[in-house]
């Protein structure tokens, strides 16, 4: 088995010639899938966008495709993938975020990657190469493996290439900390954004009760959205200067405020 294929094909072969593999790429998330009895399909070599035309909104890319050159490349056209894919700065790679199925604070406004994915192309457990979805936005055709690949761990395929809608990039952010005296309080104040008309971007709270509200949108509009936000908080909440916002959001979407050796529990509500 040729442990880290260049082409679709080599990866039939070498899924054809193992008993179970387990597909790798960024390593940025070791621990979600067991490697006892199992042979590593190293896809860090498969990668490269494939297809991508702006005025679409769509792009298709190899799994082993870092995130963070597909972010380079979005970005250079005004546009990106709205849930904040964690660990981009880390080395992550396409197919290894849609396997792990992990979203970032993003997620709250516009959904997290099962409703960007829109096409899959995997290598099944028998060898077979297969297609899922499509690289339009609206298709209706066939089942909807994408879906179903998002959250998988590689139990159901190898993922060789992947196509994703893209939104358009915000002109400017704007992040509001929002103090509160504990935990109870903050969650509370949470649940009050939430349903608020203030349309948050992404929202995270701090054990202490600090929320931090993230707003996007134009340069000539956030202003007037922040200033009648503050004043509803009555004063209660401040706007962080760019630099230290970038830092917190960058740490909040690697997961920094957990040790390495704690567990992550996904707990949908």
């Amino acid at each position: 088995m040729k442990a880290r294929p260049q082409t679709r094909d080599e990866v039939v072969e070498a899924v054809r010639e193992s008993s179970r593999v387990l597909p790798v790429a960024g390593r940025t998330k070791p621990t979600l899938a067991t490697t006892i009895d199992v042979e590593l399909l190293d896809l860090s070599e498969l990668s490269g966008i494939v297809e991508y035309d702006p005025s679409e909104y769509v792009f298709t890319a190899k799994a082993g495709t870092l995130v963070a050159e597909v972010q380079r490349t979005l970005r250079e056209h005004g546009q990106y993938l709205p849930f904040d894919p964690p660990f981009a700065e880390h080395g992550s790679t396409l197919g290894g975020m849609a396997a792990a199925g992990l979203n970032g604070p993003g997620r709250l406004r516009f959904g997290g990657i099962r409703d960007f994915l829109i096409g899959v192309t995997f290598v099944d457990g028998g060898g077979c190469l297969s297609k899922g979805g499509g690289k339009v936005v609206k298709n209706a055709a066939g089942f909807d493996f994408p879906k179903f690949f998002v959250g998988s761990l590689g139990r159901f395929g190898v993922l060789t290439e992947l196509s994703f809608k893209v939104f358009p990039q915000p002109e400017n952010y704007v992040t509001l900390r929002i103090p509160h005296n504990d935990l109870a309080a903050g969650m509370e104040g949470v649940l009050r954004i939430a349903s608020s008309p203030w349309e948050p971007d992404a929202l995270e709270i701090e054990s202490s009760g600090e929320v931090f509200l993230r707003l996007g949108g134009t340069e000539t509009a956030l202003p007037q959205r922040v200033e009648c936000i503050l004043g509803e908080l009555s004063g209660m909440g401040e706007r962080l200067a760019d630099e230290e916002a970038d830092k917190f959001w960058r740490e909040a979407n690697a997961f920094g405020w957990a040790s390495p050796e704690a567990m992550l529990i996904k707990v949908p509500v």
